[in-house]
């Protein structure tokens, strides 16, 4: 809502009408003149700059879908609404912006313009770009036909420019209804001479989040950004809830909001270069390649350094050795190519010295030979079967446990192996 002025209801008054009648004739005069147009409102954010593009040389804006973006400076804003005029909320939204004396662009409906005609006069008699958003929004740009869509756009032209009274109050700019983008919109839309306008960040206010929500989305997303077009809708009450917040935040973090409008024969396009027309475009001092830069060397006295000598290179008798020359015959089918012989390392030719012996020691057999003992002693283990009985000298001879464990054996299970001193033949074991 308007904020009353310090001078009084008939300040404010004036304030209103002169940026209601006034507004379209600062679009065409120079930015100087319309950073001015709020001299009578310092504590207003108003327009800091009015951009005029020709849409033919650049068919498609918005970072959300295209490669290139209107050229914004650092720090600077375009509004955009859609899906109006519903005067419910358009005119809130109208009421705000006029009392910080902030142009946006509205892309409007068609039938929306003609169930609410006196909404979108006031949207031109405010000074803001009017473009168009379909006949019907239909959420199915992207299936349709070429001609279905092509009726969509034409439709939607002709009723707002209907309501109007006149083509040329119409902005040659087009969104697509839900961003849903198709080649051939695209393509037809570019013949017909419409610029293609998505966005570079939206506030998410057609989403059922609160009037705080919108505010804080936007304008995390703009700094993220730094500059760029921002998508929101003047048909939603959240919005009317968070556009004051947001355009003070604007203002008490230094950015501004930059007025687009189309080229025409008596208003020259704004003077660009390719690069402005990216988001972030490479600056020529920064280098494009990910590989580290070579730091410049400033050398002292680079005369009295020492140069190498010749005996502290790789060469043999003063010359270096030079790889053969390659084959220039071609390798026959089924050939496999060689590799060519490698300079490195040289082959030197040892010669042995003249007191040098011809003839080396023989090692002496007995170095090579392996003493060892004609007879091992060996300890002989013999299984004994489950539950045998050892011969009474045997028995005798074991001492009380190990005679017991082999009693006893087969109550675990397990094989045991008495150590015997001298082998038994089996016949001497009886088995029970």
């Amino acid at each position: 809502m308007p904020v009353l002025h310090p001078t009084g209801r008939r300040g404010r008054l004036w304030t209103l009408l002169g940026c209601s009648l006034f507004g379209a004739a600062i679009a065409s005069l120079s930015p100087a003149f319309a950073a001015d147009s709020c001299a009578g409102r310092p504590d207003a954010l108003g327009t800091s700059r009015t951009l005029v593009v020709d849409p033919r040389e650049h068919p498609r804006i918005g970072t959300m879908q295209y490669s290139e973006t209107l050229p914004l400076r650092d720090r600077e804003v375009v509004l955009t609404f859609d899906d109006g005029p519903l005067p419910r909320y358009t005119n809130q939204v109208l009421d705000i912006l006029a009392a910080e004396c902030v142009k946006a662009t509205f892309f409007v409906v068609g039938r929306m313009a003609h169930a609410y005609p006196d909404g979108l006069r006031r949207m031109r008699d405010a000074g803001h770009s009017i473009g168009t958003h379909s006949q019907n929004h239909p959420l199915s740009f992207h299936r349709m036909s070429v001609e279905q869509a092509k009726q969509e756009v034409d439709a939607g032209i002709a009723s707002t420019a209907a309501v109007l009274g006149d083509r040329a109050a119409l902005s040659p700019f087009f969104r697509i209804p839900g961003l849903l983008r198709a080649q051939a919109v695209e393509s037809y839309l570019a013949e017909q001479g419409l610029q293609a306008w998505s966005a570079d960040f939206p506030a998410d206010d057609w989403r059922p989040i609160t009037a705080a929500q919108v505010f804080q989305i936007a304008m995390q997303r703009l700094e993220a950004k730094g500059k760029g077009i921002v998508l929101l809708h003047d048909i939603q009450p959240r919005t009317v809830g968070a556009l004051p917040a947001f355009l003070r935040e604007l203002k008490a973090k230094g950015y501004r909001v930059v007025h687009v409008v189309a080229a025409s024969p008596d208003r020259p396009k704004t003077a660009t270069e390719p690069s402005q027309w990216r988001l972030h475009p490479v600056s020529d001092q920064v280098a494009k390649s990910r590989w580290p830069a070579i730091p410049n060397f400033v050398y002292a006295e680079t005369s009295s350094m020492p140069a190498p000598a010749v005996t502290d290179s790789d060469l043999h008798d003063g010359q270096l050795v030079l790889p053969a020359t390659p084959r220039s015959r071609r390798v026959a089918q089924g050939e496999v190519p060689l590799p060519q012989a490698a300079p490195w390392p040289r082959q030197w030719s040892l010669l042995a010295p003249d007191d040098a012996k011809t003839e080396l020691p023989v090692p002496a057999r007995e170095l090579f030979q392996v003493r060892s003992r004609s007879q091992a002693n060996m300890e002989v283990l013999t299984p004994l079967p489950r539950r045998a009985e050892l011969p009474a000298p045997v028995r005798a001879e074991l001492d009380p446990a190990t005679r017991q464990l082999t009693l006893d054996g087969g109550g675990l299970r397990r094989r045991l192996f008495a150590p015997v001193a001298q082998v038994y033949p089996r016949s001497d074991i009886v088995a029970r």
